[in-house]
């Protein structure tokens, strides 16, 4: 499911408290969670909801004037309208992890966890060609990192979110930079 800043950033401030959406069956889980641009976000209900039952107090907690403006925003993804009640959860723990500089086990890890990505890759080692051209190159497109190594911008998108699960790497409005974690792990190499 994705949300908008604007919606992000309401939830993480308490303004917004439920988001709708039309699916044909519920696409998340009372009790999860989901990484987000302003931190954890837990999902405490999922619900199946009458739109004919909706009132202007529910449009005000999703953020809208009317419940018109509500269900255009639910999409058409399905017959069944949802009510996902969600509420800020606390920071992002990869932001933290980005911070710590590994000491010598967690770099061994981390080298080890590295070298079995390249392991199970379709198209070779792509890991510390990863970090290295990030870090030649922060800030630069995903599409032109892609296509300097000869690589779809989706596939290569997608590593670079494996390399970020570990703390290696983040996002920036357009690219990507190595975090303090993944300069050190760069540093120190293979």
């Amino acid at each position: 499911m994705l949300l908008n800043l604007e919606v992000l950033e309401g939830i993480e401030s308490g303004r917004i408290g439920a988001v709708y959406r039309r699916w044909e069956h519920p696409r998340l889980k009372t009790g999860s969670t989901r990484r987000t641009a302003v931190g954890v976000l837990e999902v405490t209900s999922v619900d199946s909801v009458d739109p004919g039952s909706l009132t202007s107090a529910d449009a005000v907690e999703a953020g809208f004037e009317t419940v018109s403006d509500l269900l255009t925003s639910a999409g058409t993804r399905g017959a069944t309208l949802y009510r996902i009640r969600l509420r800020h959860g606390g920071p992002d723990p990869r932001v933290a992890l980005r911070q710590a500089v590994p000491d010598e086990v967690e770099m061994d890890d981390l080298a080890q966890r590295l070298r079995r990505l390249d392991e199970a890759s379709t198209h070779g080692a792509w890991t510390w060609q990863t970090l290295t051209l990030i870090a030649e190159n922060p800030g630069v497109r995903a599409e032109d990192l892609a296509g300097s190594v000869g690589r779809e911008k989706m596939p290569f998108k997608l590593d670079v979110r494996k390399l970020k699960e570990l703390g290696l790497t983040e996002s920036l409005r357009t690219g990507y930079r190595l975090s303090p974690r993944g300069e050190s792990v760069l540093s120190r190499g293979r």
